[in-house]
């Protein structure tokens, strides 16, 4: 388990500013299934069976997100889950985001 999974995502409530890449390249080396989008997003897509799974997988990420109260978005399409994170208080990347990447792998690992 990587030290983020181990961490709550309340630090995105304190945060004024978006992280720089020197900030967040050693969170990002934590969680190597997602991909930091124009550094300010991370992205991850989940190959699924079909839809059902897809769907499923959707639900257990929101229960995390509403137990974390950091919520990304989800969209649910035949046989994938794509995922988009990020602290849309400061429109960038905060630890918080990280954390949920963290505990969102421990939910579907690669």
């Amino acid at each position: 388990m990587s030290t983020l999974a181990g961490k709550r995502c309340d630090v995105c409530f304190n945060a004024t500013r978006p992280l720089t890449r020197e900030e967040f390249e050693p969170f990002s080396a934590q969680v190597t299934a997602w991909t930091v989008v124009d550094d300010q997003k991370l992205h991850r897509t989940i190959k699924t069976k079909n839809f059902v799974k897809a769907l499923e997988l959707a639900n257990k990420i929101g229960a995390l997100a509403e137990e974390e109260q950091h919520h990304p978005d989800l969209l649910v399409r035949w046989g994938e889950l794509k995922i988009d994170i990020w602290t849309h208080k400061v429109d960038g990347l905060t630890e918080a985001d990280f954390v949920l990447a963290a505990k969102i792998d421990l939910l579907c690992p690669t």
